[in-house]
């Protein structure tokens, strides 16, 4: 019975995103077919998707990572003006050796984030905003405002590379989600992010050593989001020096529609890639239909309003000290 539950559990959105389906393929042309479902609401979701997986495993151990939104704009740039000589240093030749100085960013990032976090005590969501805007200026920095084209050719090829005719990036979301989920729901390590983010008091008590966790969690965070980056430079051929900016809404968007709690221990990553395939099947109707962009924006806010309105751990986490007869939940570090 519990097993079973849990299944429901994490198909919740299943029937929301049918009905988002039927009315797509009854009211927005060219919408049902298969090139649209595959290289644009699959594909296009691929680099949310692996942000998410990487955030919801960061929100279920009880942390936030808001620097995740830069580390995907910062670490791909930094990439790329290491590699060329054409408004870049030329530094690095060798392609895997720039990608992998990218990915050893992310981690750096991660690492100091965790540091900040966990040893130090300090709050995880003013840490990482303040990561965000310290990155935002290195970004800046470095790029001088410009966009980059010449991609190391690897990262290229995750733009156009197709195994059995179905583009990689949607090869490397499916893989990212089962790996993921498999991790969080049988390794004794994703346990322990449970209950790390279910009680870090009692998790600590248990044996757990939750620094070692945390920065680990944030180290994961940062190599993720700029693997993502990479993802998302890839898709338009180009790392600009905006890129990614405004996207950590939308992947706590996702990740919360998708069930995963924002007072942590709670979620899984199935859950949270229903929540990326029902965003992306909305944002791509919106643009079929010709919607502006900021009404798009205006629609994934109203939608995680109405997550949170929905789901009853976050009603009363939200209003238990306000309403009457509510008791106040204990105030924790996010």
């Amino acid at each position: 019975m519990s097993r079973a539950r849990s299944i429901l559990r994490d198909l919740a959105l299943i029937p929301v995103i049918l009905i988002v389906f039927i009315y797509g393929a009854i009211f927005v042309p060219n919408f049902a077919t298969p090139n649209n479902i595959i290289s644009n609401i699959l594909s296009v979701s691929a680099v949310l998707g692996v942000a998410v997986v990487a955030q919801s495993i960061v929100l279920i151990g009880g942390y936030f990572d808001l620097s995740a939104q830069s580390v995907i704009g910062l670490a791909p740039m930094f990439m790329v003006w290491l590699y060329t000589t054409d408004g870049g240093v030329g530094l690095v030749t060798n392609p895997w050796m720039a990608i992998l100085v990218a990915l050893l960013l992310g981690a750096v990032v991660g690492f100091v984030n965790g540091l900040l976090v966990g040893r130090l005590g300090m709050n995880a969501f003013i840490v990482t905003l303040a990561m965000l805007i310290l990155l935002q200026g290195f970004t800046l920095g470095i790029s001088g405002g410009q966009t980059f084209t010449d991609l190391p050719p690897p990262v290229a090829a995750l733009g156009f590379a197709n195994i059995a005719g179905i583009p990689i990036d949607v090869v490397i979301l499916v893989l990212v989600v089962t790996v993921g989920a498999v991790f969080m729901r049988y390794a004794p390590t994703g346990r322990r992010i449970y209950a790390m983010g279910g009680n870090k008091e009692a998790a600590r008590a248990a044996g757990i050593n939750t620094l070692r966790l945390t920065i680990g969690l944030f180290v994961f965070s940062g190599v993720m989001a700029a693997f993502a980056g990479m993802m998302l430079s890839a898709r338009i051929a180009a790392v600009t020096a905006s890129q990614g900016n405004n996207i950590i809404f939308t992947v706590f968007a996702a990740a919360v529609i998708g069930g995963i709690s924002l007072d942590g221990g709670k979620g899984t990553i199935i859950g949270a890639a229903t929540g990326v395939l029902l965003l992306g099947t909305i944002q791509n109707i919106l643009v079929l239909s010709a919607v502006p962009s900021f009404w798009i924006d205006a629609t994934y806010g109203a939608i995680i309003l109405g997550a949170l309105l929905i789901g009853s751990t976050q009603v009363r986490g939200a209003f238990g000290g306000l309403l009457p007869g509510g008791r106040a939940k204990r105030s924790r570090d996010a």
